[in-house]
């Protein structure tokens, strides 16, 4: 028993991507920068609405790095736990018995998802256009 299967359209797909490959990258890196700066700064604003007088210094710890990614791009954002009141974050955001949760990160991501997935989809509508 042999299966045929016609490949010319995946063939053509790969083709694309090849040739787009290196463009997309460098826009997948702008994406995601610009995606991880919007999430910090709405984090940092949500961060300071709720923490109030206890945690004054909390919305200044929290920043962003871009990590490095062989295909695309990456990005890690939260607070500095080397920076005043960054250790606080895990607390503040997920809260305990005796706290309740803030999720200022959560809210900040959340915001910026729709934003971000239609960057992500105007990248690959634009590698068909070589």
């Amino acid at each position: 028993m042999s299966i045929n299967a016609n490949t010319r359209q995946l063939d053509e797909l790969a083709n694309v991507f090849r040739v787009n490959a290196v463009r997309a990258q460098i826009q997948a890196r702008a994406v995601v920068a610009r995606g991880a700066l919007n999430v910090k700064r709405g984090w940092q604003a949500n961060a300071t609405a709720t923490a109030g007088r206890h945690a004054p210094l909390y919305p200044a710890s929290i920043s962003y790095d871009m990590l490095p990614h062989p295909t695309g791009a990456a990005a890690e954002i939260g607070p500095d736990k080397t920076r005043p009141q960054g250790a606080l974050g895990n607390l503040l955001e997920f809260g305990s018995v005796k706290n309740p949760p803030h999720m200022d990160g959560a809210r900040a991501l959340a915001a910026e998802a729709a934003a971000f997935a239609a960057h992500v989809a105007a990248i690959g509508a634009q590698m068909g256009r070589g």
